[in-house]
């Protein structure tokens, strides 16, 4: 039974000095997550600060690259709307071309006169109106003189019937 209590009693003293070891232990743990605790409270306002930081660099340069996208996409919209413009303006004058051919054409054959005949005319008749003026002027004694009698028509003799 000697042995036994003996036994009993280094059982205690390892299970007292185990208990410590673990006491220590748990403390330590204890201390270092406080520790932790502590530095990531302290650096983490500065962490923070820096993601901050770094996002808002991070917005300026999206920020820049879409305003140039942007800007690119608006620079082809317009190139495309000029051009686009341009062509509708080009079927335009085609199509009122046509047009002004079709009507020109059905006057035309309605006996209505072209601006450009009625240009014409108007030139012919200046012209005339000058050469009248011209005689006017020149003949002007000569129609105040009598004009030459004009020849009697010949008489014709009545067709004699024949019996």
């Amino acid at each position: 039974m000697v042995k036994k209590l003996q036994k009993s009693g280094t059982d205690k003293a390892a299970t007292v000095q185990l208990s410590g070891t673990v006491k220590d232990s748990a403390q330590q743990i204890w201390l270092a997550g406080l520790g932790a605790f502590a530095k990531a409270q302290e650096e983490g306002g500065k962490v923070f600060e820096a993601l901050v930081k770094e996002g808002l660099s991070i917005q300026r340069k999206t920020q820049a690259a879409a305003e140039e996208k942007i800007s690119e996409a608006t620079n082809r919209m317009a190139s495309m709307a000029t051009d686009i413009s341009s062509k509708a303006a080009g079927q335009w004058d085609k199509l009122e071309n046509i047009f002004e051919e079709r009507v020109a054409k059905a006057l035309n054959k309605l006996g209505v006169p072209s601006a450009k005949d009625i240009d014409v005319l108007i030139e012919r008749i200046d012209e005339l109106n000058r050469n009248v003026q011209k005689l006017s002027a020149r003949g002007g004694a000569a129609a105040n003189a009598p004009a030459p009698a004009k020849k009697a028509p010949a008489r014709r003799s009545p067709a004699r019937k024949s019996a």
